[in-house]
């Protein structure tokens, strides 16, 4: 009787082992997960709190406006984040071709250095010798995309 008595006593501690390892484990994750989505969690909430417009008026002269052939947007922060007003952060393609020589200049702010909720920025980029005709500008910043379309 003793030796059924101790064989069930070395499985109980066996499987307690075990368990004990799994749970671990399995802790171990849940807490390498939860870590995970808290972060792209915080990642989407500043992708949600960026909005920008472009506000330039597609009749207008977009291109070669002052005689430099350079592409001239007029785009405004209309999220409630605050932006770099640099063209770090922004990407700019012209007819799917990417810009990287990107000019950005706070038109209406009060700090140069930041691009505040409500401030408008003018976005300048040289293209020589730009082809007569519809085109298309896509601005791109912190997974915000706008297309402006324009006719040279």
């Amino acid at each position: 009787m003793a030796s059924v008595s101790a064989s069930h006593l070395i499985l109980f501690i066996a499987s307690v082992l075990v368990a004990a390892s799994v749970a671990g484990t399995i802790t171990n994750t849940v807490g390498r997960l939860s870590e995970g989505v808290s972060e792209q969690g915080d990642a989407l909430s500043q992708d949600v709190r960026t909005d920008v417009e472009v506000i330039s008026d597609s009749g207008a002269q977009i291109y070669n406006r002052t005689g430099d052939e350079n592409v001239t947007l007029l785009v405004k922060n209309t999220g409630s984040r605050i932006l770099p007003a640099n063209g770090d952060q922004l990407t700019v393609l012209l007819d799917g071709a990417f810009q990287s020589d990107i000019e950005v200049t706070v038109v209406d702010g009060e700090n140069p250095d930041s691009w505040r909720p409500g401030d408008v920025v003018r976005v300048e980029f040289a293209t020589p010798d730009l082809a007569s005709g519809d085109h298309r500008v896509k601005v791109s910043i912190n997974g915000d995309e706008e297309v402006f379309r324009f006719n040279v």
